[in-house]
């Protein structure tokens, strides 16, 4: 360990530092300062500061190998001393410059979507964290290095030289690749979602069962209370109440049906729909007006934001059904199991569609679709189109969706022309409509049919526009003009935009009606639009969304 560690204060000398890479390396740290989409908290900026500086330090030594290899001239020891001292001082002045202004440019951001400026980046923090980072990585390289040589070595006594070094790359690659991915990350994986199905066991919330036999978790329920889990257990008892929407509207209003089958209620995710149904079935759900199948997120949560706007909107004559299918966060479900998402998301859909679709038409409820994040992406994959076509159901809102939905990404890349990346319109609104915190599902110029796929999205929503093409190339999202909630700062840089961007996913950090944080008031306008709820003017619609702003 020791000589490791003199080993590696070897390698972070100033001596024994590619110039080359030192300069590269700077330029990223300094351009990993420039805004993004959100502001970034002070960890993720040493973070993704680290992560150029080595990219940046990594790129710069391999240019160097490759001008050496090419035999190209080069300046001679007493010269390259020089400028290697030179090349240290201008880049420290650059970072120093740089870190000075990182506070001016996450405030850019932050005076965009309203937020307070910040009171301070910490420079020395971020260049500690950074340089922490790097050093990190850097022993990953020695021991990258030390195994390729002890391969090649191995190699090289029954195979031809250069053969031996190109296997023994692969080979470390590969041994690499296994242990970081096949052991520790699905390791660390397992841990995670076994913690957080334990903490959804231990702690309990200070929630009574419901006495409402009409409730699912009551004792007449069919899904007890204990496997509607810690997510369902809120989402049926913390929804308004028909007394509620009644005293806001001044009129007569139904009690709201929402019925939620947790992961522990089944085994598989036939049964849960299965039971899904029989409970929807049982409590009434049918016999609303309208029904939507919501799709949660990673953790099995339903954004409030999104459900109870539209009860109000529908005076409580409206059911909604939905199934957990995960104890882990979104970002870790959608790496982990997002075909296990999606078997429950099609399970569950089918289950109910098939009731549904076998109703007499005038008799059925109208039925919706919705899904944020995580669940936009498991709600979109639920059904093919193919076996709805002769009996569609009625529309579906993805809220937020996900950079990975094949439909979103298809949408945005075949958009009507002169329509922007982060609003597209497509074939004129007809059957699929985007809007924003700033326009409305009611601006295309098409006549909207009665099947409808509505997308409620944010510019600034790192989910949504994250791409990994912003390695080597811009998006299409940050070409002008843009979205108003994205900073006029923010430019592409090679490897640094994507190493940005993927901080924003991670952290997300934005108020709401900004990034991923998507407001009640804006899913008030999108779920109008949607499913046209009678009886409503604008003056009653600023009421409930003044209602809400003040809630949420």
């Amino acid at each position: 360990m020791d000589n490791s560690v003199k080993r590696l204060g070897k390698v972070l000398s100033l001596n024994r530092l590619s110039g080359t890479g030192l300069v590269l390396a700077t330029l990223f740290f300094a351009l990993s300062l420039t805004p993004s989409l959100v502001p970034r908290p002070l960890v993720a900026q040493g973070i993704v500061s680290g992560l150029s500086f080595t990219a940046g330090y990594a790129l710069g030594v391999i240019s160097h190998m490759l001008w050496r290899y090419l035999h190209l001239p080069e300046p001679n020891p007493t010269l390259k001393r020089y400028l290697k001292w030179l090349a240290a001082l201008v880049c420290l002045s650059i970072s120093i410059i740089f870190l000075w202004r990182a506070a001016e440019w996450q405030d850019s951001i932050r005076e965009l979507m309203g937020m307070t400026p910040a009171e301070g980046t910490r420079p020395l923090s971020i260049a500690l964290i950074a340089l922490g980072i790097f050093a990190f990585l850097s022993i990953i390289g020695l021991l990258f290095k030390r195994t390729f040589k002890l391969l090649s070595h191995k190699l090289a006594h029954i195979l031809p030289r250069r053969t031996a070094y190109v296997l023994g790359t692969v080979a470390s690659f590969a041994l690499f690749w296994m242990v970081i991915e096949g052991v520790l990350f699905t390791y660390a994986l397992k841990v995670a979602d076994r913690s957080y199905q334990e903490m959804d066991e231990i702690f309990q919330d200070d929630l009574d069962p419901p006495d409402d036999p009409m409730k699912p978790g009551s004792a007449d329920s069919l899904i007890s209370w204990e496997a509607l889990g810690s997510r369902g257990r809120r989402f049926v008892t913390n929804g308004p109440t028909g007394a509620e929407i009644s005293e806001f509207l001044g009129e007569q209003a139904l009690e709201p049906v929402r019925v939620y089958v947790g992961l522990n209620a089944a085994d598989t995710p036939i049964e849960r729909a299965q039971l899904a149904l029989e409970e929807l079935i049982r409590v009434g759900g049918f016999e609303r007006s309208t029904l939507v199948l919501a799709t949660p997120t990673g953790r099995g949560w339903i954004d409030p934001g999104s459900q109870d706007p539209v009860e109000y909107l529908h005076r409580g004559d409206i059911a909604t059904v939905a199934a957990q299918y995960s104890y882990l966060p979104s970002h870790l479900s959608l790496i982990s199991e997002a075909e296990y998402g999606v078997e429950n998301a099609r399970a569950l859909f089918t289950t109910i569609y098939e009731y549904w679709s076998a109703m007499p038409r005038d008799q059925r409820p109208k039925l919706y679709l919705f899904g944020l994040s995580l669940g936009a992406l498991n709600s979109d994959l639920s059904f093919d189109l193919y076996d709805i076509i002769n009996d569609p159901f009625h529309g579906a809102l993805w809220a937020g969706p996900p950079f990975r939905s094949d439909t979103w990404r298809n949408v945005t890349a075949d958009r009507d022309p002169g329509s922007p990346a982060w609003l597209p319109t497509f074939h004129n609104g007809n059957v699929v409509r985007f809007m924003n915190q700033y326009q409305g599902l009611d601006e295309a110029t098409g006549k909207w049919g009665n099947f409808r796929i509505a997308y409620l999205q944010y510019g600034s929503d790192p989910i949504t526009f994250f791409e990994q093409e912003a390695f080597w190339r811009e998006p299409d999202w940050m070409r002008d003009p843009r979205a108003p909630d994205v900073s006029p700062q923010l430019r592409w840089y090679p490897v640094v935009t994507m190493l940005q961007l993927l901080a924003d996913l991670a952290t997300s950090s934005a108020p709401s009606g900004f990034g991923h944080e998507i407001a009640a008031k804006h899913y008030i306008d999108a779920w109008v639009a949607l499913s046209e709820p009678p009886g409503w003017n604008e003056q009653a619609l600023q009421r409930l969304r003044d209602r809400f702003t003040q809630r949420h």
